[in-house]
């Protein structure tokens, strides 16, 4: 398959300009490993200088209990990971009745230069035995992910070489949408956040009031039937770009650029000068269905592009963010 580097390489001068919008112009993901990890220092995680979990470079289950329930997540370690760095971390949820092992293949996620945690959901409500997240009608009753992910950052952070200051989450369709509800609870331990195709539900922004801005970039079908872009207000779901531009409110930014239009199906949306450094952006996909741009094997119903590759365009917008000191 044609690497994003190579297709960006043969695009045009607006297509250039419109990636620069999303933090400059995106090296493939695997080769972008220079700087990637910052010196250890006593702010970072306990378990720098640790011996690693498990071999780099390889993914591996992993188990921890949060609230009396055993949990279990897919761990991915770059392949050269070392424990005297200070890496960063991307959380990637997964969809309604997909895994953790199922987003790491079809996401590419774990070409990145960070540690990839991919957590699995607890069985939820409705038709079949489906995994789900926190915040959507179907999630598990009695169960708190977002403690979960509290609970997760602490066993990572007690165990590998973690820059606290660099964790970001991402996800797909209801774990999408429980990234809305991270960043609107878990602001200090969450720097950016990175939705797909999100099922943002009532539950994962209501009353939302993050301690700080959050960064966002998103990313959505305008063909997407299963979570529609302009909405379906019989299950709650807010209009897509209705829903970012509630971030941008959120975040404060003083002023929208105009879209540019950076391939004939991929329109870049983008809120600035936001407050504490932090940036809204939204990536919409013509007549995209519900999948994750890029993904070369079957990641849910619809067109999936190949002008873009998400996982590329996340990193080259996460990287760029920090929490505060």
């Amino acid at each position: 398959m044609t690497t994003f580097g190579s297709r960006l390489r043969a695009l045009g001068t607006a297509t250039a300009a419109g990636l620069a919008l999303l933090g400059g112009l995106p090296a493939p993901a695997h080769a972008a490993t220079a700087g990637a990890e910052t010196a250890v220092s006593s702010a970072y995680a306990k378990g720098c200088r640790a011996p690693a979990p498990q071999a780099p470079g390889t993914s591996a289950l992993h188990t921890l209990t949060s609230k009396g329930l055993e949990r279990t997540y897919q761990l991915h370690l770059p392949e050269n990971y070392n424990p005297r760095r200070a890496w960063p971390v991307v959380l990637a949820f997964h969809g309604r009745g997909n895994t953790g092992v199922g987003t790491e293949e079809f996401s590419k996620l774990s070409t990145l230069p960070a540690i990839v945690a991919y957590p699995n959901g607890a069985i939820g409500t409705g038709d079949g035995d489906r995994q789900a997240w926190q915040g959507a009608p179907y999630e598990a009753p009695g169960v708190d992910d977002v403690a979960f992910t509290a609970d997760l950052l602490d066993t990572l952070e007690n165990g590998l070489c973690v820059d606290r200051r660099r964790v970001y989450a991402t996800g797909k369709s209801n774990g999408a949408g429980f990234t809305g509800l991270l960043a609107c609870r878990m602001a200090d331990r969450i720097a950016a956040i990175a939705p797909v195709a999100g099922a943002f539900y009532p539950g994962t922004g209501q009353d939302c009031r993050p301690s700080r801005p959050v960064p966002v970039i998103d990313f959505h079908g305008t063909g997407d039937a299963t979570i529609p872009y302009a909405g379906d207000a019989d299950r709650g779901l807010p209009a897509i770009p209705d829903w970012v531009a509630a971030w941008a409110g959120r975040d404060r930014c003083a002023k929208r650029l105009p879209d540019q239009v950076i391939e004939p199906d991929i329109t870049i949306s983008r809120w600035t000068r936001c407050a504490g450094g932090a940036d809204v952006q939204h990536v919409a996909v013509k007549d995209g269905g519900h999948t994750w741009p890029g993904a070369d094997i079957y990641s849910g119903g619809g067109y999936t592009t190949q002008t873009i590759e998400a996982h590329d365009l996340i990193w080259r917008f996460l990287r760029q963010h920090r929490l505060p000191r």
